[in-house]
């Protein structure tokens, strides 16, 4: 069978810098969320072939998101508040955790990545017939890190997986 959209979930944390995050569920107001891995790749074809050789060199990893606008939900206060000041560099860093709760729980908490990110505004607004929403990509930033994540005291360890 199988699994429901609901069996993935992102975290993203509305603290950064703090030395415990503060880790909110993307998802209120959210129809829609995939990661784009964004493969790079480098092609060379010599005179001699016919069929090109192509390696893999890399991921550029992102999430488009268009969220519609939930007063009071904590994802949508933290990034309205970066829309309203468009921080630029390390400003827009903070971090997600992704969790896999499809894969069991082992004492509350589900095997999960915690991913440095960029966050960058897309667009405000929409359509006179569409609810108001605010569009967002996450961006990656380097490696993430295994663990464990507990959705209900929103703790991030690190290690092993279930």
């Amino acid at each position: 069978m199988s699994e429901k959209r609901s069996a993935f979930l992102l975290f993203v944390n509305t603290t950064p810098g703090a030395e415990a995050g503060s880790y909110a569920l993307v998802g209120d107001g959210v129809t829609e969320l995939s990661i784009s891995y964004n493969a790079q790749t480098s092609t060379e074809q010599f005179i001699h072939q016919d069929t090109a050789n192509t390696e893999l060199t890399g991921y550029q990893p992102s999430a488009p998101v268009t969220a519609q606008v939930v007063k009071g939900d904590t994802a949508f206060e933290f990034i309205n508040g970066l829309r309203k000041k468009l921080p630029i560099g390390s400003g827009a860093h903070t971090d997600i955790v992704m969790t896999d709760i499809f894969e069991g729980a082992t004492g509350g908490a589900y095997p999960a990545t915690r991913q440095p990110v960029s966050i960058q505004i897309d667009n405000y607004g929409g359509a006179a017939s569409d609810p108001l929403a605010i569009g967002y990509t996450i961006n990656w930033r380097g490696e993430g890190t295994e663990g464990t994540f507990d959705p209900d005291t929103r703790t991030f360890s690190e290690g092993k997986g279930v």
